[in-house]
């Protein structure tokens, strides 16, 4: 198990959370139920419906097991006010000659999502980020080379 420190928004701590409780109560009862029903039905060692339950039960308590492990290892995100960028900073960039921005929020891995412009303290722009303040020029390496950027904003 990996002992590196898991940073979460409060929201995605919450949500983690509720998952665990509902797999725990819940989604292990339907597992049980579907369990006993396919035994009824006879010959274990030809029963598809009760294989299918098996397989199931082994991916739920696998969730469970990942989801506690998660858990045990957060640290929630605290959104700082500050005036340079840190986890769960808001930061608008500006590419050098170029005039459209682009906004991220600043997260740990484990909620890092591009499409919700969302990246990790850890990716190359992420890292590249970190530590920095409003108008500041800074580079970091993609596939077509390295990337000049201006800090806009910070929030």
């Amino acid at each position: 198990m990996n002992d590196e420190t898991n940073y979460l928004s409060q929201e995605k701590f919450d949500e983690l959370t509720a998952e665990l409780e509902h797999l725990k109560t819940v989604r292990r009862r339907e597992i049980a139920e579907q369990l006993e029903y396919a035994r009824s039905l006879g010959d274990l060692s030809e029963n598809a419906e009760y294989e299918e339950a098996r397989n199931l039960q082994a991916a739920t308590e696998d969730r469970i097991r990942n989801i506690e492990g998660e858990l045990s290892r957060a640290r929630i995100i605290e959104h700082s006010k500050g005036n340079a960028v840190s986890l769960g900073s808001f930061v608008t960039i500006q590419k050098q000659g170029e005039k459209e921005e682009h906004t991220y929020e600043i997260v740990g891995s484990a909620e890092a999502n591009m499409q919700e412009h969302k990246i990790s303290h850890l990716s190359p722009l992420g890292a590249a980020l970190m530590g920095k303040k409003k108008s500041d020029i800074f580079a970091f390496n993609t596939p077509k080379g390295a990337q000049k950027y201006k800090i806009v904003t910070i929030k």
